[in-house]
């Protein structure tokens, strides 16, 4: 099984986060408020008693996973990595992503294996009736109806599969789109029928709707913010396999430790410029007792 999770020591960056949920934070805390970037190498470190939680969840995933319980296996894989990713252990992220890629890949394979596609383009409810398969969301719907019922069928362990098209480009392309932390676009070649479009044209697009959230990727930045980044366009196109390979190579290499640099807010920066600058009251006060002096003197 392609995501087999295995026990091993790790490394992990030990830079500090602000504990906001979705997204960690794109930089550390900067502890001044130097307005020059500042660099922390961020050291590696072994195994230490606070992976036991994610080992025990992941267990329990690749239980999950013998059983065919796909559902299950993915919402315990996604809590091992939203747990790895908060303690900054990018080399336990990197191991617990692909337990999470094979389950969505178990599950989305569920939905498509009947071949039925079914068109939307209103009335998509949290509530509404879903049946096994893959849906096609369009105009007048939009892609957070598309990401609606995507949610409604993971809640109620109903594999789907769904994507969401726009109207024909002025260069006659169809854009794709997806809807999550991150918005992800492409313009792809439409199907050869417009209104009935076939199985094999719904599985390219999605294939190369999380090819462009790859390409989105700029491998500029710095590794943590690029593990933020894959784990927003997964939380937008979380049934792409390459997708979840390049977070866990990107993970592998931040856990060998990295340069990390932060800079200021421009307000931090201020609020340092204020507090060096010398009280006014303290600049006025020697020079009123002064001349209270010289009057004293001229009584």
């Amino acid at each position: 099984m392609g995501g087999r999770w295995r026990r091993s020591g790790s490394t992990t960056g030990t830079a500090g986060t602000d504990g906001t949920d979705g997204l960690r934070p794109l930089r550390t805390p900067s502890g001044g408020a130097a307005p020059r970037a500042r660099t922390a190498m961020l050291p590696r470190m072994n195994a230490s008693p606070r992976h036991e939680k994610v080992d025990e969840i992941m267990e329990r995933a690749e239980a999950a996973l013998r059983r065919s319980q796909w559902f299950e296996a993915e919402r315990l894989a996604y809590r091992a990595v939203e747990l790895a990713r908060a303690q900054e252990d990018f080399g336990l992220l990197a191991r617990v992503a692909l337990p999470l890629q094979e389950s969505r890949r178990q599950r989305i394979q569920e939905a498509t294996g009947n071949r039925k596609l079914s068109i939307l383009q209103s009335d998509i409810t949290e509530d509404m009736a879903i049946a096994p398969g893959c849906y096609l969301v369009q105009p007048p719907a939009v892609g957070a109806d598309a990401r609606r019922l995507r949610l409604a069928a993971l809640r109620r362990e109903i594999p789907v599969a769904v994507l969401c098209r726009e109207p024909k480009s002025r260069l006659g392309l169809c854009p794709v789109v997806a809807i999550g932390q991150v918005t992800v676009r492409a313009r792809i070649e439409p199907p050869k029928d417009w209104d009935k479009p076939d199985h094999k044209w719904f599985l390219g697009a999605m294939e190369q709707l999380g090819d462009a959230a790859i390409e989105m990727l700029d491998t500029g930045l710095e590794l943590d913010r690029q593990v933020d980044f894959l784990l927003a366009a997964l939380d937008a196109v979380p049934d792409h396999e390459k997708l979840h390979q390049v977070l866990a190579s990107v993970c592998k290499e931040a856990a060998k430790g990295f340069v990390r640099s932060t800079t200021a807010d421009e307000l931090d920066a201020e609020l340092a410029a204020a507090e060096e600058e010398p009280d006014i009251a303290e600049l006025e006060a020697p020079t009123a007792k002064k001349r209270k002096g010289k009057g004293d003197d001229e009584e």
